[in-house]
């Protein structure tokens, strides 16, 4: 497949998906219905002039990183994912790699839920996808690269948080993950990244080296969480976790009781948005 190919499917996918179905602003004068460059590229977390060189024919391989985030920006079926990876001379991650493709059934439901705080990660704990309140509420995910997006590396390597554990719940927290990263590693034991993943956090991290040598068991459940946030201040929060079996998908999401300061405080991110809160 050429070059030429790959843009002209960039492109052709980009303009059929609308920037409010993709949870963007919309506002001034559009020569099209479908996206910009510029904000595809912030969906997927790469460049606008690296979409350009790909649309334009000027970068013909990109990584299956780049080609798996293209795909959930633009909300391919996995048939249309498979091709993009054809295009980009990839071969399309097989069942022996852990899941990454975010289904037109879970993206609709992801979007009925614009108000509420939702990330989705794999079973790796990998940040897929976070929509804009998930963003306002935690940070905004999207300048994180590698293992910066993954949930058992932060922790592990105390990355800046907005969640207050108490010393009990950490070390919950802590078995919690490294229960299930064990557990993923045996249904994917082929996935390179993970394996690499688990190495390095065993080089790294003396914590999740004794946690993973006592062959801890157990899976994170649903909990109460209490957010730190710079301008709305503490908040508790439940935190429910959904599990999308068929996919290996983990979906985060936050909520409040009806009436309650916390509720309160998550109308007003809401309202606000990331950008002016975060």
């Amino acid at each position: 497949m050429t070059a030429t190919e790959l843009g002209q499917a960039l492109r052709r996918w980009r303009d059929r998906v609308a920037p409010r179905t993709a949870g963007l602003p919309v506002g001034g004068q559009r020569r099209a219905a479908g996206l910009r460059r510029e904000e595809l590229a912030l969906l997927a977390g790469i460049s606008v002039d690296y979409v350009t060189r790909l649309e334009q024919g000027r970068a013909a391989n990109p990584s299956g990183q780049v080609v798996e985030a293209l795909a959930r920006a633009l909300r391919l079926s996995g048939d249309e994912r498979a091709y993009l990876f054809q295009l980009a001379g990839l071969a399309s991650p097989g069942p022996d790699t852990v899941p990454a493709h975010i289904t037109p059934s879970v993206q609709r439901l992801l979007d009925r839920l614009v108000d509420t705080p939702v990330g989705v990660t794999d079973a790796a704990h990998t940040l897929l996808l976070a929509n804009p309140m998930y963003a306002a509420l935690m940070g905004d995910p999207r300048g994180a690269r590698g293992f910066e997006r993954n949930g058992a590396w932060r922790s592990f390597h105390g990355a800046p948080t907005r969640v207050r554990h108490t010393p009990e719940e950490q070390r919950a927290f802590e078995v919690g993950m490294v229960a299930e990263l064990r557990a993923t590693a045996a249904r994917y034991p082929a996935d390179r990244q993970l394996r690499r993943l688990i190495s390095e956090l065993r080089a790294s991290s003396e914590r999740f080296a004794q946690l993973w040598e006592a062959g801890v068991v157990g899976r994170l459940e649903a909990s109460r969480k209490t957010i730190d946030h710079p301008r709305v201040g503490l908040l508790t929060l439940d935190c429910d976790l959904l599990r999308v079996e068929g996919n290996d998908l983990r979906i985060l999401v936050y909520s409040a009781e009806p009436g309650t300061e916390a509720a309160e405080k998550l109308a007003l991110l809401a309202v606000h948005g990331p950008r002016s809160l975060v």
